[in-house]
């Protein structure tokens, strides 16, 4: 149904991840340390996505979507430098109701409010999801050019793939990536792990339905589709897809834990299922390329 191009995959791996870099930072909460990362990452991406549009087989709207990726997350990410100073709002405001907390358990008197010692305007996280936004032109353009046939069908079920397939890399990515912030800021809530994972929960279906409509996987199970290895990677896919949507329930059950090394565990737990969730992608992708 689709061609597993590189350049689209990076480029879905770019939007994705920066879709999901606004679904965290819009609760202003997190510090601005993980959005310098997120925007860095995911600009390295677009380039990637670009430079490999432009080697091996080009779609100008693909490769220009690319170009305007990478400088949306350049912008975001210098706009956010420059008014480092003005803070998070919600980060700040958790900041001084813990100090608060200590000082009438202490008894130390408090310093002033990190709130009120801010200045100037602080960042807006829509920046974040404009490359998302831009991102997605690009994938519809990339799904088009790529279905094997112009049918109405047949380009529907590319563009669910592809777009579907960048929110799920997106989410599972961003989620591991999350956990590990934890570490950096230990006092951040887990609602936004929790968030994140529950997404995956959500997209999880979306995605394994997309990649069975016909043609799909189910064709591989039947023989319909030869995978070359006579119907092993079929398989190896459903794996994949069952250990996933196994590994992000154990992870909601592990937050539900009150022990800070829950967190970890649910870390570690997502650093697994990125590897299965790649799998479910890719793998189905790279067989479906047959049709």
């Amino acid at each position: 149904m689709i061609r597993l191009d590189a350049a689209t995959v990076l480029l879905q791996w770019a939007a994705g991840g920066m879709l999901f870099c606004w679904f965290t930072t819009r609760r202003r909460i997190i510090s601005i340390g993980y959005g310098w990362l997120l925007r860095s990452v995911y600009l390295c991406f677009a380039l990637g996505a670009l430079a490999t549009g432009l080697a091996f087989g080009t779609n100008p709207i693909r490769e220009a979507s690319s170009a305007m990726v990478a400088a949306g997350c350049l912008f975001a990410l210098a706009v956010s430098v420059i008014r480092k100073n003005a803070g998070v709002s919600g980060y700040d405001a958790e900041f001084d109701r813990r100090s608060e907390r200590v000082a009438e358990m202490t008894g130390i008197e408090r310093t002033a409010d990190k709130a009120t010692s801010r200045t100037g305007p602080e960042f807006n996280p829509v920046l974040d999801l404009v490359p998302a936004v831009i991102g997605c032109v690009g994938l519809i353009a990339a799904s088009i050019d790529a279905a094997a046939d112009s049918s109405t069908w047949t380009v529907t079920v590319a563009l669910l793939r592809t777009l579907i397939g960048a929110a799920f890399i997106g989410a599972i990515s961003d989620g591991m990536l999350l956990g590990h912030w934890y570490l950096t800021q230990p006092g951040l809530p887990r609602r936004l792990l929790n968030e994140m994972v529950t997404a995956l929960a959500w997209l999880w279906p979306l995605e394994i339905a997309a990649l069975l409509l016909p043609t799909g996987m189910a064709s591989v199970w039947t023989g319909a589709v030869d995978d070359g290895w006579g119907g092993l990677l079929g398989w190896m896919w459903a794996m994949c897809a069952l250990t996933t949507i196994i590994l992000v329930a154990v992870t909601k059950a592990a937050l539900k834990e009150r022990y800070y090394s829950a967190v970890m565990a649910a870390t570690g737990l997502l650093y697994l299922a990125i590897l299965t969730a790649f799998g479910t992608d890719i793998v189905a992708r790279a067989v479906l390329d047959q049709t």
